[in-house]
């Protein structure tokens, strides 16, 4: 998979690349990134690429015209039309990304990340070219490429061989193998640490009660920091009868 980033500080992002576990996605060439900056393709001896925005108010406003340009040769390089490698802008205005939407594209064969600086960028370029708008939650960050980063961790981490147990991310929160909902907690050695000790039915080597352990807590800890997914799983029919019973039941430690 392809994967073109437009952004103003394209020297953010090659230590990212280098580093983790997921950087055997990018060695590998799985997924294959490149660096745009709108401002090689503006005009001018300044390369201007923002200008105050109409209406008054503070700030400046990415200028549509440079990233026109440049998402023109991006196309050009990578041979993509918008249906093969769809353009998406984060944006506080965006949908909040969740791990569904990353899923989905990774089925593509390419994609283009358009990282927004200042106020935003000129609503014309959106209208025409961007296909999602995008957003890590309700908060602003000085720029898209911390998003981009995101993103590119989240989809990195779903390609065979990044991880070293490829039923890893099969059992990640707001996967489908958990209904959608937050992963249990986890322990390892020792079994006693500072007086705390690993729950007992993780210590029981019965597989049924590890089961039913770890979907409890998943369940408890979906009901008290993101109800909204639990009532998502309900409304979708992924909860159970016996899943409704856990609910109603204290977790033991």
């Amino acid at each position: 998979m392809r994967v073109d980033i437009i952004t103003l500080f394209p020297e953010l992002f090659p230590a990212f690349l280098q580093a983790g576990v997921t950087r055997r996605a990018y060695e590998s060439g799985q997924l294959a990134v490149k660096t745009w900056n709108p401002r090689d393709h503006a005009e001018g001896n300044y390369k201007r690429v923002d200008d105050r925005p109409f209406g008054g108010g503070p700030g400046m406003v990415m200028l549509a015209e440079p990233l026109a340009a440049c998402l023109a040769a991006v196309r050009a390089e990578s041979g993509f039309n918008r249906e093969q490698a769809p353009l998406l802008y984060f944006s506080p205005v965006g949908q909040v990304l969740t791990q569904n939407m990353v899923q989905q594209a990774g089925q593509t064969v390419g994609v283009v990340l358009l990282c927004g600086r200042y106020e935003g960028i000129d609503q014309r370029f959106i209208d025409r070219h961007v296909d999602a708008q995008i957003s890590l939650g309700d908060f602003v960050l000085s720029g898209g490429e911390i998003a981009a980063m995101a993103w590119l961790d989240a989809l990195a981490r779903l390609q065979p061989g990044v991880l070293h147990d490829e039923q890893s991310h099969l059992q990640d929160s707001f996967t489908p193998a958990l209904s959608g909902l937050l992963d249990s907690p986890h322990y390892t050695r020792p079994d006693v640490w500072q007086d705390q000790t690993v729950p007992e039915a993780l210590l029981s080597g019965h597989h049924a009660h590890i089961a039913a352990w770890r979907r409890q807590q998943s369940l408890t800890l979906t009901a008290q920091n993101r109800p909204d997914l639990l009532e998502k799983a309900r409304q979708s029919g992924l909860l159970t009868r016996a899943d409704e019973q856990l609910l109603a039941h204290k977790p033991k430690a």
